[in-house]
């Protein structure tokens, strides 16, 4: 296999050389029978989580390929309503190919969507819950419109997570009772630093794209207090400039 030593001697993998099985076990989640949280980002060499507002500009081949096999891997994809609306999200479902794999590990056919919104301000009419292989969630607090939350109930199953502040680990709790144990967190900025803030972060997917954008696009994580925590990484991956880099908590190596 194709190996190549960057920065400080710190080993690196061509993902280009890399067959759908290899890569699949460089994201291996080794214990799936307890929770676990992992977050994907693509950012900037600067620091830039989009280009023009999305986080697209950013991404090529090699991510969007790591991007579709975390999908795989997981059983429910965690995101905040903005990023939804901005990224423009459709239903989650996934190809053919990817069924079949998941269907082969003892999976679900798809995972299930959950969607952050404080002030619910998604349409029940919307395909990412009409057109869902599966019914999504909503994640919502107890200050938000009661008659919003009815009109999304017809359509979702909507949970109350928190009085006036997202209470994440209520909302973890909640996924854990319903098997959905292995949590992917697709963004945005905000729900990441929720996830720092209370300690629930396990791993962290980061692509970083050969891109300097410069502008105002914010960090991977916003909101969040300023307080360090150690993680350790796990690999590089590289192609044609652009680091995929996994992180883990030292207790899950």
């Amino acid at each position: 296999m194709k190996e190549a030593t960057i920065g400080w001697g710190w080993p690196s993998r061509d993902a280009a050389a890399l067959d759908d099985a290899q890569l699949a076990g460089c994201y291996a989640i080794n214990d799936r029978s307890r929770q676990s949280v992992r977050v994907n980002f693509v950012a900037s060499i600067d620091g830039a989580t989009t280009d023009h507002g999305v986080s697209g500009g950013l991404s090529g081949q090699a991510d969007k390929r790591v991007f579709d096999l975390l999908r795989r891997l997981s059983d429910v994809i965690l995101v905040g309503a903005g990023t939804v609306r901005a990224e423009g999200y459709g239903a989650m479902r996934l190809d053919a190919a990817s069924v079949r794999l998941r269907r082969a590990n003892g999976l679900a056919d798809h995972p299930v969507f959950a969607i952050v919104s404080g002030t619910l301000g998604l349409d029940p009419e919307s395909p990412v819950f009409t057109q869902a292989p599966v019914k999504a969630i909503v994640v919502t607090i107890g200050a938000s419109s009661y008659e919003k939350q009815e009109a999304l109930s017809r359509v979702t199953e909507v949970l109350v997570c928190g009085e006036q502040k997202l209470d994440v680990g209520v909302m973890l709790d909640a996924f854990a009772q319903r098997g959905l144990r292995q949590v992917l967190c697709e963004g945005g900025p905000t729900l990441f630093g929720a996830l720092v803030e209370t300690d629930r972060v396990d791993e962290l997917c980061l692509t970083i794209s050969p891109l300097l954008e410069a502008g105002h696009a914010h960090r991977i994580v916003v909101g969040a207090p300023e307080k360090a925590r150690r993680m350790t990484l796990h690999h590089v991956l590289v192609s044609d400039g652009t680091l995929m880099l996994r992180y883990l908590r030292a207790s899950d190596l």
